[in-house]
């Protein structure tokens, strides 16, 4: 799928020759990724961007918003208009079909919204804040819930105390029944409920989050996630939402809940499931550490993700799946320079890149069944930095 604005510099070589990169194997991929301070700084790493990357056009932007809408609109008005034309088995086929497309579709204006987040829309923070808010309403995000909770996850990233999102447990903190998912039947299970239900379970219980004092919730202006100066766009968040919810309640006592859950709702679950499965897969890897406060810094918490390839679905994600180095070392780069500059860093980032070309369904169920819970090695005398472990 081709993007406005988009090349193929980054896949086409010289005469239009297609570049393919030497595969890895499966010892190369799991290769742990070094954990020492880094030989390099922030500076350079961006010193070796060119500086057009940095930049953040309106128009551009805005681009990816019209045709990713204009899509969506497409398909609905075909589904909406044509699928009751067809005969009865076909219809079986064409409105899964129609979940699919459409939640992928929908993920790349989840991710629009996320760049809105960052401030990687545009050089104005309230047009960011106002197009990510419209966005994520929509998709029944909390916007700015969700854009200070991942401001903190940017700052505290592999940190095993403050990192916000999917934080590994220590082996010490397993709950009783663990050993009883790890098997292939639990694993299916743990599986199908995170790709369900975990992005409203986080939203609404913090589950996989930073550990808390007490209760913290997404929608909660006074839960512990937040400060008093972010109280009253919580609020906002919450109105957003709910404005969308009531929108979505009309639309049920008019059209059938059925036919709300077909056109709005099975997209939905297709956008959420993604949502998490991304998030699990950058932040989850046998290859990568994580470390305590004796031993974290930022810049290397920065480094513990991984790039992941998801083959036509990178750039129907606007790259958040195969650029996410660079955009946890530069939040506010919009994502169309991503590949670019992560080509240009990694003559520098050396072994402290990681990429996994693993297709994602099939890296999933590894990091499943590899990544339980973590602990230093044993024989280390870095007791701060701890591994994925899956023997319980």
């Amino acid at each position: 799928m081709a993007y406005p604005g988009e090349s193929c510099e980054s896949t086409m070589g010289a005469g239009g020759r297609m570049y393919v990169p030497p595969e890895k194997t499966e010892a190369d991929v799991l290769k742990r990724v070094p954990y020492e301070k880094p030989p390099f700084t922030l500076g350079q790493l961006k010193k070796a961007i060119p500086p057009h990357c940095f930049q953040r056009s309106i128009l551009h932007s805005f681009s990816y918003v019209v045709y990713d809408l204009t899509i969506s609109f497409i398909l609905y008005y075909v589904a909406t208009n044509y699928f009751q034309l067809l005969p009865q088995p076909l219809s079986y086929i064409a409105w899964p079909m129609y979940w699919a497309v459409l939640g992928c579709v929908l993920t790349g204006v989840w991710v629009i919204a996320h760049e809105c987040g960052d401030h990687a829309f545009s050089n104005h923070q309230w047009l960011d804040d106002t197009v990510g808010l419209v966005l994520h309403s929509c998709l029944l995000v909390p916007y700015f819930s969700w854009k200070y909770s991942h401001r903190r996850h940017h700052s505290n990233t592999g940190s095993l105390e403050k990192d916000e999102v999917f934080v590994p447990k220590k082996k010490s903190s397993l709950q009783w029944f663990s050993k009883y998912l790890n098997n292939p039947v639990g694993r299916v299970l743990t599986l199908a409920i995170t790709l369900i239900l975990g992005w409203p379970l986080y939203l609404l219980f913090n589950v996989s989050g930073r550990h808390y004092e007490r209760f913290a919730c997404h929608y909660d202006p006074y839960g512990p996630i937040y400060n008093d100066r972010e109280r009253l766009q919580i609020y906002i968040s919450d109105i957003g939402v709910l404005a969308v919810s009531y929108g979505l309640f009309r639309l049920a006592a008019s059209k059938g809940l059925a036919w709300v859950f077909c056109v709005y709702g099975a997209p939905l679950l297709v956008v959420n499931g993604f949502l998490v499965l991304i998030t699990f897969l950058q932040h989850t890897h046998p290859a990568l550490p994580h470390y305590d406060s004796a031993e974290w810094d930022w810049l290397r918490g920065a480094l513990a993700t991984v790039d992941r390839d998801y083959g036509i679905l990178n750039k129907v994600f606007h790259n958040i799946t195969d650029t996410h180095v660079a955009h946890h070392l530069f939040p506010t780069m919009p994502r169309y320079h991503a590949m670019e500059a992560t080509k240009a860093m990694k003559p520098i980032l050396g072994e402290y890149y990681h990429f996994d070309g693993t297709p994602f369904f099939k890296a999933m169920w590894r990091e499943a069944k590899e990544c339980m819970y973590v602990e230093p090695d044993e024989d280390n005398k870095n007791q701060g930095v701890f591994w994925y472990r899956n023997k319980i």
